[in-house]
C-alpha cells in the first residue's frame, strides 16, 4: 500500500495513524493512503514566514517568472506518468487527465510570461500618480508590495494539478510562500506534482509546502498578513470564511464555490447556423469532460419553448459521440466520477431533479460496476421550480429549461442561480446579446458569448484562461482568481505613498519605457 507523505518544514513527513484511503473509482481498489496527523502546523507556518517568504522577496519578478517557467517544463516532462495516475486515482480519461495537467503547466507558463515583463523592482506601481496639494510638490502614488505572511491554498478534488498550480503561480510570482492542501480523495497526482516541484530545486526552501490530508489546526496559526484561497463546496467555504481565528485577525479569504452555470440558446440562432453547432457541442462537452466534474460545467440549458424537442434530439445525438468506458481504454471519452462519495451524491441529485424534470437519457441507475454515471439529460416541467436553480449535481448531468425567448426572461432565470462562475449564450443578434450581457453580468464572473463569427476560433466556456478572471459573486463564493496580473492583488498590499513629488514619483512611479 502506497503512503503519500507531506512536504512540511523542509522535509517529507508521513502522517501518523492509518490515514484516509484513496480509491480507484473504476475498480473500487484502495490505491493509497494519506494523512497529516502529528504534523506540527505551527512549524509549517513559521517555516514559510521565516524561511520561504524572505527568500522569495529577495528574488526579482523576473527571477520568479523564470522559476515558474522552469516548473512548467519540469511538470510537463512527467506528463505521461501523471496521465496514468489520473486514471488510477480520479477515473480520468486520457483527454481529461491532459486537460488537468496541461492546465497546470499552461498557467505556470502564462504567469512566467506576465512576470517577465515586470522587471527588477520589488514592488508594483498601481495606476498613475496624482497631485495632492496646491502644486505638484505634494504627490501621491499607489503601489503594491508582497504581504509578509503565507498563502494557504485548499484545493478541490476535480483538478488536482491545475487547481494547485494556478493558485501557486499567482502567489509565488507575487513573492508569497504557499502551503498547498489538495483534495484528499484524488491527491495522488497533486502529491507527484509536489514531488516534482521540490525535486526541481527551483523554488526556495520554505516557499512551497504540501499537506497531503487534513488541514488540522492550520487555520488557527494564521494572522493578518496571511491569506486563504479555497475551492470547493459553498458549505465548506462558509465555514472557512466564518472561522473564528480568520475573522479575529481579518485574514484575507478567497472562495470559489458552487455554481449552477447556464447555457442559453437565443431564438435567432437557426439549426444550420455555426452558433447552433457550437451550442450543442459545448453543452455535451461540459456534461462529459471530467465526467461533468468541473466548476464551470453547464447545469442549466435554457432553450426557447418551441425548440425543446429539436435541441433535445441534437444533444442526445451529440452525447452519443462521447463513449463511456474504462478511462484507460482507447476511445473512451467519459469515465467514472472521481470517488464513491461523489457517485452517491450524483445519483441522489439526479433523483431530486427528476421530481421536477423528466429524464430523457441516462438516470440515477449505474450503467456498470464502479463509480460510473450515464450522461443524464432532463427536461424541466416547470422553469420556475426552485430546485433547478438551487441544486448543483456535480457530474454528467444537465437540465433543459424552456423559456419564452426574450433576453429578459433568460436573464431572470439565469440569475436565479444567485451568482455563477460563467454563463454562456449563443446569438447572432447584437441587440439581444447586449441586453443579456448587461442583465447577467452583475451575477457572474464571466460571460461567454457565442456567435457564427467567432465559432471557428472559440475556446469553450468551461475553459479557465489565466488572462481572464475566474470566480463569481454570491453563491459562487464572491472570490476572484487569475486575470493576468490581477491575480497578484490578493497576495499584495495596496499602499498609498504620499510625499515630495521628486521622491515619490522618482522612486515609486511608473518606470521609464
Amino acid at each position: 500500500m502506497q503512503v503519500l507523505s507531506s512536504y512540511a518544514a523542509g522535509q517529507w513527513q508521513e502522517g501518523q495513524g492509518e490515514g484516509a484511503p484513496l480509491e480507484n473509482p473504476t475498480t473500487g481498489e484502495i490505491v493509497a493512503r494519506t494523512g497529516t496527523a502529528g504534523i506540527d502546523m505551527r512549524a509549517v507556518v513559521e517555516h514559510a514566514r521565516e524561511v520561504g517568504g524572505p527568500a522569495l522577496r529577495r528574488m526579482t519578478f523576473a527571477e520568479r517568472a523564470a522559476m515558474l517557467k522552469g516548473l512548467s517544463a519540469a511538470i510537463h516532462e512527467a506528463r505521461e506518468e501523471l496521465i496514468d495516475m489520473g486514471a488510477v486515482n480520479g477515473g480520468n480519461t486520457r483527454g481529461d487527465a491532459k486537460f488537468d495537467i496541461d492546465g497546470a503547466t499552461g498557467t505556470l507558463a502564462a504567469y512566467a510570461s506576465f512576470g517577465k515583463r515586470l522587471g527588477d523592482r520589488p514592488f508594483l506601481t498601481d495606476g498613475d500618480g496624482m497631485q495632492l496639494g496646491r502644486t505638484a510638490r505634494f504627490w501621491g502614488q499607489h503601489v503594491r508590495v508582497p504581504r509578509r505572511g503565507v498563502a494557504v491554498h485548499i484545493n478541490a478534488f476535480n483538478f488536482p494539478a491545475w487547481g494547485m498550480m494556478e493558485k501557486a503561480a499567482c502567489a509565488l510570482l507575487a513573492g508569497v510562500p504557499v502551503i498547498e492542501k489538495p483534495g484528499t480523495s484524488t491527491a495522488l497526482i497533486a502529491w507527484r506534482v509536489a514531488q516534482i516541484v521540490v525535486e526541481s530545486g527551483l523554488v526556495p526552501e520554505g516557499a512551497f509546502q504540501f499537506l497531503c490530508g487534513s488541514a488540522g489546526d492550520l487555520l488557527d496559526q494564521l494572522d493578518g498578513q496571511d491569506c486563504v484561497a479555497f475551492t470547493g463546496s459553498a458549505a465548506t467555504g462558509m465555514k472557512i470564511k466564518g472561522h473564528e481565528n480568520l475573522v479575529r485577525h481579518n485574514v484575507r479569504v478567497n472562495v470559489e464555490a458552487d455554481s449552477i452555470n447556464a447555457a442559453v440558446l437565443a431564438p435567432d440562432v437557426d439549426s444550420g447556423d455555426e452558433a447552433f453547432g457550437l451550442f450543442v457541442g459545448n453543452v455535451a462537452l461540459d456534461m462529459c469532460q471530467k465526467a461533468g466534474q468541473k466548476c464551470t460545467a453547464v447545469r442549466r440549458v435554457l432553450v426557447p419553448s418551441d425548440r425543446v424537442d429539436e435541441v433535445k434530439a441534437e444533444l442526445m445525438a451529440e452525447l452519443g459521440r462521447h463513449p463511456q468506458g474504462e478511462p484507460q481504454e482507447k476511445g473512451t471519452r467519459l469515465g467514472p466520477v472521481a470517488h464513491s462519495q461523489a457517485h452517491a451524491d450524483v445519483r441522489e441529485g439526479i433523483g431530486r431533479l427528476s421530481e421536477v424534470a423528466d429524464v430523457i437519457t441516462g438516470g440515477a441507475e449505474p450503467p456498470r460496476d464502479g463509480c460510473f454515471v450515464s450522461p443524464t439529460l432532463l427536461v424541466a416541467r416547470d422553469a420556475d421550480a426552485g430546485i433547478l436553480h438551487e441544486l448543483e449535481v456535480f457530474g454528467p448531468v444537465a437540465t433543459i429549461i424552456p423559456y419564452d425567448g426574450s433576453a429578459e426572461h433568460a436573464v431572470d432565470l439565469v440569475n436565479r442561480g444567485e451568482g455563477g462562475l460563467v454563463v454562456s449564450a449563443y446569438s447572432n443578434d447584437a441587440s439581444w446579446s447586449e441586453s443579456f450581457v448587461l442583465g447577467v453580468a452583475p451575477y457572474h464572473g464571466r460571460v461567454w458569448m457565442g456567435s457564427d463569427r467567432m465559432a471557428e476560433q472559440a475556446l469553450p466556456p468551461g475553459m479557465v484562461l489565466p488572462g481572464l478572471v475566474h470566480g463569481g459573486p454570491g453563491r459562487a463564493g464572491g472570490g476572484e482568481e487569475l486575470g493576468a496580473l490581477r491575480g497578484l492583488e490578493f497576495y499584495t498590499q495596496r499602499t498609498a505613498i504620499q510625499g515630495f513629488k521628486s521622491f515619490v514619483d522618482g522612486t515609486f512611479g511608473a518606470p521609464a519605457e
